[in-house]
Order: C-alpha cells, then sequence, then structure tokens
C-alpha cells in the first residue's frame, strides 16, 4: 500500500523536519504571492515606461510558481504524516519541476535588476514623445509624477513648454494644479528616472531574494522526502 507503520527515531525526525520545511515553504508561496500581486498592482507603470517585459513576465512566472508552490506544500505536509509514498514521490517530482521554475523567475528578476537604469531610460525617452497621443502612456506617466512628485524623464524642460498638470503639486488632494508652467513653485523640480529605477530596484531584489529562498528551502524538502520515502516499509 506504501504506507508507514512504525517509524523509529530517526523517520520520526525526517517525517517532522519535512512537515516543518514544506510549512516554511507554503508561508513563503505567500509572501511571493502578496508582493508579485502588490506590484502587479503598478502594472501600467510597468508596460507604458520600462520599454521591456522581462521585469513583469518574470514577476507572473513567480505568482504562478508560488500558487502552485503552497498547495504542493499542503499535499507533501500530508503525504509525511501520513507516510503515504506515493504521495511523496509525487511531492518530490513536482516540487522539483517548481523549483526550477521559481529559480528561473528569481534569476531573471536579478538579471533584470542590473540592466533597469538603460531600460527604463529608453523605455521612458521614447514614451514621452506619445504622451498625448496614446492614452496608456499619458495615464501611465500621470500616474507616475503624481505619486513619486517627479516631473518629465530629467526635468521638466522634458516636456518641451508643454508640462502635464501632474508636474505641479495639486492645490487639494484630487485637484491638480492648472495650468501648471515652469514658473510654478508648485512644480516638482525631479525628472521621474532620478526616482523610478530605485522603485523597480528594490521591487526586484525583494521578490527575486525571496523567491531564491523559497528555491533554496524546496532543496531540502527534496532531500528530506527522499529520506522518508526510503525510510517507509
Amino acid at each position: 500500500m506504501g504506507l508507514g507503520r512504525y517509524m523509529d527515531g530517526c523517520g520520526n525526525c525526517m517525517k517532522y523536519s519535512l512537515f516543518f520545511v514544506n510549512l516554511l515553504i507554503f508561508l513563503g508561496g505567500l509572501v511571493i504571492i502578496g508582493l508579485g500581486v502588490y506590484i502587479l498592482v503598478d502594472k501600467p507603470f510597468g508596460e507604458e515606461l520600462l520599454g521591456t517585459n522581462l521585469y513583469l513576465g518574470a514577476i507572473i512566472i513567480l505568482i504562478a510558481a508560488a500558487v502552485v508552490v503552497s498547495l504542493i506544500a499542503c499535499f507533501g505536509c500530508f503525504g509525511a504524516v501520513q507516510e503515504v509514498r506515493c504521495m511523496l514521490l509525487t511531492y518530490f517530482i513536482i516540487i522539483f519541476l517548481i523549483f526550477v521554475t521559481m529559480l528561473v523567475g528569481g534569476i531573471l528578476l536579478y538579471v533584470f535588476r542590473h540592466k533597469v537604469e538603460p531600460t527604463v531610460r529608453n523605455g521612458m525617452e521614447s514614451t514621452i514623445r506619445s504622451y498625448k497621443s496614446n492614452k496608456d502612456t499619458k495615464e501611465a506617466w500621470d500616474e507616475i509624477q503624481s505619486a513619486f512628485h517627479c516631473c518629465g524623464v530629467y526635468n521638466y524642460t522634458d516636456w518641451r513648454g508643454e508640462i502635464p498638470d501632474t508636474c505641479c503639486a495639486p492645490v487639494k488632494p484630487g485637484i491638480p494644479t492648472s495650468p501648471c508652467h515652469s514658473t510654478s513653485t508648485s512644480l516638482y523640480k525631479d525628472g521621474c528616472f532620478i526616482i523610478w529605477p530605485e522603485i523597480i530596484k528594490k521591487n526586484a531584489a525583494v521578490i527575486g531574494g525571496v523567491g531564491i529562498g523559497v528555491a533554496c528551502i524546496m532543496i531540502l524538502g527534496m532531500v528530506f522526502s527522499c529520506a522518508l520515502f526510503n525510510l517507509i516499509d
């Protein structure tokens, strides 16, 4: 039947170690899901201003893998406690495949992290020219300028005299200054390129680091599942 009946001290140690490791994997998966969803809330920024889908693609990979791994961690906990060899073998195979996926996602984020500045600069410089003609680009620029209190790529001169109202601090919350011009006292002085790459780097470092950390814990899960599988009669 593939069921364990009696376990010695070593077997029990492996069983509860596997249970604890799967609990950590489950919690790590929830953290990745939460961070990933939080970052994807700013998806318009990424799509229109980053100039690449590598960043968002890596996050989506990690979220999808984290959802599956959280479910599989519960599966592994049950297999460990009940000492079911078939479940442990299935758990090992699936967790190995997810391990590779999450590791790739985490590495992609770290690779992007080092290339973020030139990528963001090129994306911003190309999209600022289509501010008036592209609705999504306009919304992305307005949102980032309002949220991070910045103007243009490097400063307000990037707008060539036609400065958006979102480049100035609002008169009241939710009510933008209109018109906003170069002599406005409420004009934001810093360019968004100074601020935005640091936000991307921080997000990439956090979620990529968590993804790699969970992947490393999954190695322990695979080791303990193999050991327990061999100990069950």
